[in-house]
């Protein structure tokens, strides 16, 4: 445990900055957190961050860690699977799991931000500072200096600068801290944009205050080279990203006009186009975003900094696990400085962390050409069928990627190469099968007997993971 003294610079008070500085309160540290924005409890922000997020098992278990997950699904809404809408012909429907009890919860960022502000601030002793962006770090004296103001605003003359012993990065993918590490000799840093950009569109609920689409799912319009997503909200809207490249025939670059989008919408998605009737607006008054991933190494300068969350290791949206990612992060250092002292810690944490947010980043990838372009496929339709099958005829011996990604905390790297041998053992017996339940059970378990059983036995898993 620390001195009682002792005090951490936390920058960044989003999600994963304000849920850490939780967790260090509770081993005793005094944590002073900066945060370029508003009081986003006092202040409407828009930041062009997503609306709402979709939390699962790694991030509820940290949240119950420091006992905010009841709270967490009290204000979310369970998602069970896919809901897929072709541009014509009947919806199709993709469970996540093998049965029901095996969701992921659609929640508001907004809520669950502030949420976690509060919480931090109520164990006394986290005090958050705003409208403070960090401009410069300088680590042979351990001083980070501060320009006050928020952003589009005028920044003050005056610079606060303030002492550290422990600095913290937990300020995203545009990260200030890791911006002044890599500056140090030793760091490599890559940062892979995708050629897509996302725009969110808000569906707005019924007359009545009702879903206009089904509540329990997340829904997906696949398109190819682009797609539509909708994820339900408490108040019973949804939140649509549509996800486009930048340029190119269709495009972002080639509706520049309403006649353009609306013709787009009707064409490619008639049934979300009819329960967006201010599209138009919504569509050139939103923001477009950027999507990219962030690898750095190493994500500590020794006894003096590390980095968590998106400031490590940011991660395009297509697996959910941004923010899940971010939130086991705190558990994985808050079980460091369990057993280590910080130096130990840091160090310890970068270099056990990093393959496992390797694995998600490539992951999260490959998710999005499967959303993208696989989902409306027969023969894909088909694997995720006998996935399925296999999951409940073989518990405990046959695993899925996305469900050791989603419903268990296997670590990130073991769940991408499990999902490597579960896609080879599917895709054999897929071969020339017309049916799901025509699949050969007893082929199937011989190669997940030769083939996946002894890996997991290998590397330490059973049924547990």
């Amino acid at each position: 445990m620390p001195e009682p003294a002792e005090r951490v610079t936390l920058v960044g008070a989003g999600l994963v900055g304000s849920l850490l500085a939780i967790f260090l309160a509770r081993r005793g540290f005094r944590v002073r957190l900066f945060e370029r924005l508003p009081d986003m409890r006092q202040t409407a922000i828009a930041a062009g961050r997503s609306i709402n997020l979709a939390i699962s098992e790694r991030g509820l278990t940290a949240l119950r860690q420091v006992g905010l997950d009841d709270e967490a699904k009290w204000h979310a809404i369970p998602m069970r699977g896919r809901v897929l809408h072709p541009v014509a012909g009947e919806l199709g429907f993709q469970a996540y799991g093998k049965d029901d009890s095996q969701c992921i919860h659609s929640i508001s960022r907004g809520w669950l931000n502030q949420m976690l502000m509060t919480a931090a601030e109520a164990t006394g002793r986290v005090e958050i500072l705003f409208e403070q962006r960090l401009v410069r770090v300088d680590w042979a004296d351990q001083k980070a200096a501060f320009e006050s103001g928020s952003p589009g605003k005028a920044a003050s003359d005056a610079q606060r600068v303030e002492p550290f012993s422990i600095l913290i990065g937990a300020d995203g993918g545009g990260s200030a801290v890791r911006g002044g590490m890599v500056k140090l000799p030793g760091y490599e840093l890559s940062e892979e944009l995708l050629e897509h950009g996302y725009k969110e569109l808000l569906l707005p609920a019924g007359p009545s205050g009702g879903f206009q689409l089904e509540k329990h799912a997340l829904h997906i319009w696949p398109r190819g080279s682009h797609m539509l997503i909708a994820l339900p909200n408490e108040d019973g809207s949804f939140t649509c990203t549509l996800f486009l490249p930048f340029r190119g025939a269709v495009s972002f670059e080639a509706l520049h006009g309403p006649a353009e989008v609306a013709a787009f919408f009707e064409r490619e998605f008639p049934d979300a186009r009819k329960l967006l009737p201010d599209l138009e607006e919504q569509f050139f008054g939103n923001p477009t975003g950027f999507m990219g991933t962030v690898k750095v190494s190493p994500w500590d300068v020794p006894g003096k900094a590390v980095l968590v969350g998106d400031a490590a290791h940011a991660i395009v949206p297509f697996f959910g696990q941004g923010m899940n990612c971010g939130f086991e992060d705190c558990l994985w250092l808050d079980r460091l400085l369990e057993r280590h002292p910080l130096a130990v810690a840091f160090e310890s944490f970068g270099r056990l962390r990093k393959v496992h947010s390797d694995a998600i980043a490539d992951m999260a990838v490959e998710n999005f050409v499967e959303m993208r372009d696989r989902t409306a496929d027969a023969h894909f339709l088909l694997e995720k069928q006998i996935e399925k099958i296999l999951l409940n005829a073989f518990p405990g011996e046959f695993l899925s990627r996305y469900t050791m990604v989603s419903f268990s905390l296997a670590p990130y790297r073991f769940a991408y190469q499990v999902g490597e041998l579960a896609s080879g053992i599917i895709a054999e017996l897929s071969r020339g099968l017309a049916k799901a339940e025509d699949v050969d059970l007893a082929k199937a378990g011989r190669l997940i007997r030769e083939r996946l059983v002894p890996f997991l036995k290998e590397n330490g898993h059973g049924s547990r993971a």
